[in-house]
């Protein structure tokens, strides 16, 4: 027997009850989980971080050595994701030779190796059976052990502060100044540059309307520079206080009027560094170096800033230094 569809109950009628429409799943604020996952890595990162500063030595060296590494690979596949042929081997033991040499020697050593790396790659590079891309090939090496090897190599440098003072100026220069001093120039460096990060990131997302640099990364506001800068400063002053307290013989010859020239100096130079890797990346059409450390991207991401920051603050404080005991 047939039913006509006239002949069908309608819906609510005899016992059929339409279900209510499945509830849309909670939304979450964009990014949120993005800084979840931040927040934990930096969890992570942060305490074994300080602790390497703290303990130096062949920790400490190896710790930069593998951040070398990690960045410099992510480097140069930027490179490659350009069509370049950049020599990735050559490049890596460039990178790992310089923050090596300036741990047994310092700056200046390094920087005849950079010299010496410069002419072993032309030299590589006549080598190659293909010589097509050369001048892309020889210039994408070369600045990637400058960027992050030469740069990064600094980090050694500024932890042994006391050491190079005493090797520049003699051990009458070099009394004043703790043999520990670097463990707090590395950790103001790091406080003031990443801070400024931090208050540049959630101050862009309060107040930003106006665009820093579009073209290069336009998410990154006025708005959210200046309010970077002011944490970064405050993060210095913060640090500063820290250690007058609990370790003063660290700390003890870096003036408050310093710190607060440095942190300035540093919060700006470590948003410049930032925007330089932005504008790599924006080159190379991708949005990460890499997927290494999770929420944050690659090792480059995470280093950006403080490869300028760290060598501003190396050079910055032999000036101050020079004219203390000038």
């Amino acid at each position: 027997m047939t039913v006509e569809p006239s002949q069908l109950p309608e819906p609510g009628v005899d016992g059929i009850h339409p279900r209510p429409p499945t509830p849309a799943p909670p939304t979450r604020p964009a990014g949120s989980s993005n800084l979840a996952l931040r927040l934990i890595t930096a969890a992570l990162i942060v305490p074994a971080l300080i602790y390497t500063i703290w303990a130096g030595g062949l920790l400490y060296l190896a710790v930069i050595i593998a951040m070398v590494l990690l960045g410099l690979r992510e480097f140069y596949r930027l490179i490659e994701d350009k069509g370049a042929q950049p020599l990735v081997g050559f490049g890596l033991a460039a990178g790992v030779a310089i923050p090596v040499v300036a741990y047994v020697g310092n700056e200046y050593h390094a920087t005849i190796l950079m010299t010496a790396t410069l002419l072993a790659v032309m030299v590589a590079q006549v080598g190659k059976a293909q010589i097509t891309e050369a001048l892309a090939s020889i210039s994408g090496t070369f600045f990637g052990v400058f960027y992050v090897g030469w740069l990064l190599s600094h980090a050694i440098v500024l932890r042994q502060f006391h050491d190079v003072v005493a090797a520049k100026w003699g051990a009458t220069a070099a009394a004043s100044i703790s043999p520990d001093a670097g463990v707090f120039y590395m950790l103001f460096t790091l406080s003031s540059v990443v801070m400024c990060d931090v208050g540049a990131y959630f101050g862009g997302r309060a107040w930003g309307r106006r665009k820093l640099a579009p073209q290069i990364s336009p998410s990154k506001t006025v708005e959210g520079a200046l309010s970077g800068v002011g944490l970064g400063i405050c993060s210095g002053l913060v640090a500063k206080g820290v250690f007058d307290l609990a370790w003063p013989n660290l700390s003890r010859e870096f003036s408050w009027l310093a710190a607060l020239l440095f942190g300035l100096v540093l919060s700006i130079v470590g948003i410049i560094g930032d925007l330089v890797e932005s504008l790599l990346k924006r080159d190379a059409r991708v949005k990460d170096t890499g997927r290494l450390l999770p929420g944050m991207g690659g090792v480059l991401d995470r280093i950006d800033s403080n490869l300028l920051a760290i060598p501003v603050m190396y050079y910055g404080l032999l000036a101050y230094t020079y004219l203390r005991v000038g």
